[in-house]
């Protein structure tokens, strides 16, 4: 019997200041259980998706991209499956998924609509995360951010996750973007 939690890794962007840090103190009040988890983030290759791949191919995939820090924009915050929240990505959406594409070496793979998860419905309900909150995050304005490094991430079990590597986007040849010599 193997009483092992459970090992997940992901590919992840962070939120860079100073926007990471203000929206990090609005999740700690809409859902501190996720909030003490993991950083504001858009999460760019899910477990399933790496299963494969180690980090030196990772490392290689992302040094090579060449087009560099990744612009993306969220609208106002949305519900989903009860009271989870989130902002879904609305302009920037085409780089995600061909950074996607890029870093799995695959064409095909499955659309991943780009996010940042205010609150998770997994998650107990907060105090915080009740209608005049959501109202608020409802007439947010429009989040713009540069996501200029990619970080391996790994939570074992219930576990906060924890960064294993990071790597800036595109530091490789960009003239060369199959990274041979």
């Amino acid at each position: 019997m193997n009483d092992a939690p459970r090992v997940r890794r992901q590919l992840t962007l962070f939120v860079p200041p100073p926007e990471g840090p203000a929206l990090d103190a609005l999740r700690a009040r809409l859902d501190p259980v996720q909030a003490g988890l993991i950083a504001a983030h858009v999460t760019l290759c899910r477990e399933d998706e790496l299963q494969a791949l180690g980090w030196p191919q990772l490392q290689e995939r992302l040094d090579c991209w060449p087009f560099g820090a990744l612009a993306l924009v969220f609208g106002p915050a949305e519900r989903f499956q009860g009271h989870g929240l989130l902002r879904p990505c609305t302009a920037g959406a085409d780089g995600f998924q061909a950074l996607r594409r890029w870093v799995l070496r695959n064409e095909s793979v499955r659309v991943h609509p780009a996010h940042l998860t205010l609150a998770h419905p997994r998650n107990p309900v907060a105090a915080g995360n009740d209608e005049p909150a959501f109202a608020a995050c409802a007439k947010a304005p429009p989040l713009r951010l540069t996501l200029a490094t990619a970080t391996l991430i790994e939570q074992a079990g219930a576990s906060a996750w924890r960064r294993l590597h990071q790597r800036a986007l595109g530091l490789g040849d960009a003239a060369d973007p199959s990274g041979k010599t």
